[in-house]
């Protein structure tokens, strides 16, 4: 297995992963994740894999199929009145093809990350995680991820 950054060519397998990771999100809050959906348009994935500030690493195997990626966007607040300035890698979104999940290739694509996050002078890396999938919640622990702030809501 290989970690590279993901080609246009990449999409419909990407596709295949973002339809999945939707199912879970459906099924843990089917009240605001809506069926059968994915995150980005074909249009929308072409225009992020050419964003260099919105990376894309996937892992693939020895005959280049994607079995997993990591959505990444980088951030910084410049002269925030509140916020320093520190350069933040966020994943927006890490998935690995789920009849491949147990073999440690999101680990492998995690910590692909945070070599990368360093390498681009990044003062930390960062994630939401929605509480209704407890496996990503245990993954993320496991990993050495702690909370930094907590979103909170109250449904009428």
């Amino acid at each position: 297995m290989k970690i590279r950054m993901a080609k246009e060519q990449d999409i419909e397998q990407i596709n295949r992963l973002l339809y999945q990771v939707c199912l879970v999100h459906h099924n843990g809050r089917p009240d605001l994740f809506r069926y059968g959906t994915k995150k980005y348009t074909d249009s929308q994935l072409r225009e992020i894999i050419a964003d260099s500030q919105r990376p894309i690493l996937v892992a693939a195997d020895d005959e280049d199929q994607v079995l997993g990626y990591a959505f990444c966007i980088f951030q910084q607040h410049l002269e925030d009145n509140v916020l320093t300035d520190i350069k933040t890698l966020y994943i927006d979104d890490l998935c690995v093809e789920e009849s491949l999940r147990g073999q440690h290739i999101g680990k492998t694509l995690y910590e692909a990350v945070l070599s990368f996050a360093r390498e681009q002078g990044c003062y930390n890396v960062t994630l939401n995680v929605w509480n209704c999938n407890e496996p990503a919640m245990r993954f993320y622990d496991a990993c050495g991820l702690k909370p930094y702030k907590v979103g909170m809501e109250q449904i009428l």
